[in-house]
């Protein structure tokens, strides 16, 4: 009775992780649909030159996001017909990361500075990063 008792909580807590992983999968592409959309409405020319990490460590995402999100409350709109969609976008980007305790030592500002566009085409290959990784950790959990 004892192992048939372990074996159900055994099968449950690995149903749960299970489920919860396509949702933060789904949360992550919607992050990607919404930088390409940023990639269409940000302003390069003239604009000012963010700090973009490129190629974190896995240990380093959650301080990589985090630079990334400070990065995106400076980004400005191409032309005020896409001022409400780039205002709305950058909402969209202040999700909140799971962290896995561990943080990186380097500051955003000791990422080199790129345009608006370089900069986004970095923040998608971290997502993309992040969904990899996130779904090792979920592996890992079973």
């Amino acid at each position: 009775m004892e192992r048939m008792i372990i074996f159900c909580m055994l099968f449950f807590c690995s149903s749960m992780v299970l489920t919860a992983a396509p949702h933060k999968t789904a949360k992550y592409k919607q992050l990607l649909k919404t930088i390409k959309v940023l990639e269409s409405t940000v302003k390069d020319k003239d604009a000012e030159l963010l700090h973009t990490p490129e190629n974190p460590a896995d240990e380093c995402l959650f301080t990589a996001v985090t630079c990334f999100q400070k990065g995106t409350q400076k980004l400005q709109p191409k032309n005020s017909q896409v001022n409400s969609t780039l205002t709305h976008a950058i909402k969209v980007l202040k999700f909140s990361f799971s962290d896995p305790g561990k943080h990186c030592e380097s500051m955003c500002e000791s990422y080199e500075k790129k345009i608006p566009t370089e900069f986004l085409k970095s923040f998608e290959k971290l997502i993309q990063q992040v969904i990899r990784v996130e779904s090792s950790w979920v592996l890992s959990d079973i």
